[in-house]
């Protein structure tokens, strides 16, 4: 990796809090799609009234508010992100759904900062693998579980069932306007080899490990917004974006309308698929 671990931490930090706004904006709508995981995370984390539930790189913090809805009223969520940013977005919609029961914590999750065998359930959707060691993070998780307690984590499959996660960036790499991802740093697909969330959770210590597909489907009103939904959520996608040429630019996204054309529904908008593979474990 050419930098250095702190340096690469620091970066994405930096990276995700930029894209907080966007997250921000559009989070109704990448949560009507993505809302089947999130339920899925929760009924197999099952909090009860009374239970603290952790929630890790939470991003706008929908999954676990839904948690926090259901531990009322004497128990409480802890929603948290490397993202100073990112919190703030999660603190506003805690506030929108008048939920009082939330702590809100800016913390890396390779390290959290909470005493042993102290929750009794940590949620995490599409975190564990943008984590630089997600097996340091995952033994984190287990030291903070009380014993029984468990853990619910989400991941993508592999990058050609997500065309919703490949088809914008793909584009930019295949005309030449950006270089593809170095293969050796965290990103979308870095959990998608088959066994390969079973083996992190495994050699964390967790046991009663279960892991499924869910299929999704994300909706966009038209191709424009696709387009504009990419420059919203990739902290890297949109960087590159920002430096294109007019013609460059325009070279890009008549190629990504192209491609987007076998995805298209009578009434212009567009239909991507995605594969979310879920997972729970316990402590």
């Amino acid at each position: 990796m050419d930098l250095e671990p702190d340096e690469y931490r620091a970066r994405s930090r930096e990276r995700w809090g930029g894209a907080a706004s966007g997250w921000e904006r559009r989070r109704a709508a990448m949560q009507a799609s993505a809302a089947v995981v999130s339920s899925w995370l929760v009924d197999h984390v099952d909090p009860q009234p009374g239970q603290t539930i952790l929630e890790l790189a939470a991003g706008p913090g929908d999954t676990g508010l839904m948690a926090a809805e259901l531990v009322r009223p004497a128990g409480k969520l802890i929603s948290t992100d490397a993202s100073e940013e990112m919190v703030e977005v999660a603190r506003r919609r805690a506030e929108e759904l008048g939920l009082t029961n939330v702590e809100f914590k800016v913390m890396d999750g390779e390290w959290i900062d909470l005493r042993t065998a102290t929750v009794d359930g940590v949620l995490c959707r599409w975190g564990y693998m943008l984590m630089l060691d997600p097996e340091a993070s995952l033994r984190e998780t287990r030291r903070v579980l009380k014993p029984g307690g468990r853990v619910a984590l989400a991941a993508w499959a592999a990058p050609e069932l997500n065309p919703q996660m490949t088809l914008a960036p793909s584009t930019l790499v295949e005309l030449g306007l950006s270089e593809p991802p170095p293969p050796d740093e965290p990103g979308p697909f870095a959990f998608a080899r088959e066994g390969r969330i079973e083996e992190l959770l495994d050699v964390a210590g967790f046991d009663d490990i279960e892991v499924e597909a869910l299929d999704l489907r994300f909706h966009y009103p038209t191709r424009d917004d696709v387009f504009e939904t990419h420059v919203d959520l990739s902290p890297s996608g949109s960087a590159v974006l920002r430096t294109l040429s007019p013609a460059d630019h325009t070279r890009y996204r008549d190629t990504l309308d192209e491609r987007l054309e076998p995805f298209m529904r009578p009434d212009g908008g567009v239909e991507l698929p995605g594969r979310a593979l879920v997972a729970t474990a316990s402590a």
